[in-house]
């Protein structure tokens, strides 16, 4: 089972703070215009305060609870999934659609540089969607998002006008679904460890030589992609200070997305501390921030410079 506690109102929070009382009952059919707020904040601070009983973790079962605000009652469910299980990346095994599909297959499918689907969603992020405070952070509603991508997997004829009316929080949900549900994560399994390495390097020089060769030592498909994806983030961090998702921000949503050990180095952490996954997922922030951080990129500039890097990673 899993057990929610909550802070009677007017009761001090976790933190000590005091929590606000409920006002005065509006009169039937005129409710606080915040209401909406306040009610997803509440659900969020329960969420927040979960405790998981022992047994909780070795079960299915969804636990179901209520919230009630002025006339306004929100039923939901929630359940225990481990972090192995909610980021583990199961190949597709049909011959069309993009989700599940290797992102060179998908490229050459659709003779395009960086998939149709991470081009479309990207334009409308920063079409409607720069400016919306906690882009990218903020979940779109998960029907949405299946709705979404059952249309590109599709292919369907409709993907303009659909993404043109849908909420720009799933928009954003089905991009990171779409970078999550890769066979393998953009940076390959295969150059995980040395990234690893690279970030942790202690001398500037060194770093900036390792990094960047870590990215020529991508496929033309991830690299591509990737760069594009980069110099997006950077777009939306410059609105930072309207939309609140600083380059860190985004280097915390994307960097366990876009970088995750093998499946294989998955199943031998589990077997220890947990302070390991957190040092792990650290470690990948990082590496997204750092190339963040760094001034522009060029695929063309990169490539000119293998020539000088003979060396296999």
């Amino acid at each position: 089972m899993t057990e929610v506690l909550v802070q009677p109102e007017g009761s001090p929070g976790p933190g000590g703070e005091q929590q606000p009382e409920r006002g005065v009952e509006e009169p039937e059919g005129k409710r606080p215009p915040n209401t909406g707020a306040r009610l997803w904040g509440r659900v969020r601070s329960k969420l927040l305060r979960q405790k998981l009983d022992p047994q909780a973790v070795q079960t299915k079962n969804w636990h179901m609870d209520v919230i009630e605000m002025n006339g306004i009652k929100v039923e939901f469910s929630m359940k225990f999934t481990s972090r192995d299980m909610s980021l583990k990346r199961t190949p597709s095994k049909k011959q069309t659609g993009v989700f599940g599909v290797k992102i060179s297959v998908v490229t050459k499918r659709e003779r395009s540089k960086v998939p149709y689907i991470v081009r479309q969603c990207i334009e409308e992020v920063e079409k409607r969607g720069i400016e919306e405070v906690g882009i990218y952070r903020i979940s779109g509603v998960a029907t949405d998002i299946q709705a979404l991508k059952a249309v590109f997997d599709a292919n369907n004829k409709d993907i303009l006008v659909m993404l043109s009316d849908m909420d720009i929080n799933a928009i954003a949900g089905t991009l990171k679904l779409y970078f999550r549900e890769l066979p393998e994560p953009l940076l390959t399994d295969r150059l995980y460890p040395a990234f690893m390495e690279g970030i942790a390097l202690s001398d500037p020089a060194a770093k900036e030589n390792c990094m960047m060769h870590l990215l020529r030592s991508l496929p033309d498909p991830n690299l591509i992609t990737f760069l594009f994806l980069l110099e997006h983030l950077k777009r939306v961090a410059e609105k930072e200070p309207i939309n609140k998702m600083s380059l860190h921000n985004l280097a915390t949503v994307f960097g366990p997305t876009l970088l995750r050990p093998s499946e294989g180095e998955s199943k031998a952490h589990l077997t220890l501390a947990s302070d390991i996954w957190s040092h792990d997922v650290m470690a990948q922030v990082q590496v997204l921030l750092y190339y963040l951080q760094h001034p522009p990129i060029s695929f063309t500039e990169l490539k000119r410079n293998t020539l000088y890097f003979s060396t296999d990673v």
